[in-house]
């Protein structure tokens, strides 16, 4: 088989594993994860079952190729909120916003990172499981570079700690808030709170904790 030929079947490949997953986001979107089944994929794709599974051996596979393509996103707006502001605080205050806009723009990706943080290792060597992974270190590296920047400027408090450490501190408290005003959106309501309001205390608390303090 010719070069030409082989990567006209690579191409080919890889557009119908995306077209896939862009069906199970969709079915995902309409009926949410744990009423999706892989027939509703198949269908929505308009591709039998059998092929579908020759992409993805389960509905566990799906979900992890789901995973890893919204990380990969989140990573990109992280990536484009820093670069708009100066200061490694303020940069790191832009992602923060980023996230909790995110997740409001894309309610099904934050499910399934929400799942993939949360699940169970499957104990296979599985491609899609790996790539998740490898999106998530790519998000945590890029707060962890701009948490040393922010040392590095002045703007980050000297004495905050190992940045790799706050980076997966600042992730759990921000993935935390905004598991709280998505779920709670209503309690909080009917105690008068607002989930703006929320969001901003939260984002004021963080700039408090991890500013610089002026000299005595």
């Amino acid at each position: 088989m010719s070069t030409y030929l082989l990567e006209r079947r690579v191409e080919e490949k890889e557009r119908r594993r995306l077209e896939i997953i862009e069906a199970a986001e969709r079915a995902y979107m309409e009926k949410g994860w744990d009423l999706l089944t892989m027939d509703q994929v198949a269908r929505s794709a308009r591709l039998s079952r059998a092929l579908v599974y020759v992409y993805f051996k389960d509905k566990d596979d799906l979900l992890l190729a789901i995973a890893g393509r919204s990380i990969e996103r989140l990573a990109e707006r992280f990536r484009e909120a820093a670069s708009h502001a100066e200061r490694g605080l303020e940069k790191i205050e832009a992602m923060g916003r980023a996230y909790i806009a995110y997740s409001i723009e894309f309610p099904h990706y934050f499910d399934a990172e929400t799942r993939f943080q949360a699940g169970r290792k499957l104990g296979e060597d599985r491609p899609c499981e790996v790539a998740c992974a490898e999106a998530v270190d790519k998000v945590h590296n890029v707060l962890v570079e701009t948490i040393r920047l922010g040392l590095a400027d002045g703007s980050v408090r000297a004495d905050i700690g190992d940045p790799e450490v706050v980076s997966v501190a600042l992730w759990a408290f921000s993935h935390g808030l905004v598991q709280i005003v998505t779920a709670k959106e209503q309690a909080l309501a009917a105690r008068g709170i607002a989930v703006a309001q929320v969001t901003e205390e939260s984002i004021r608390m963080l700039q408090y904790m991890l500013a610089a303090r002026p000299p005595n």
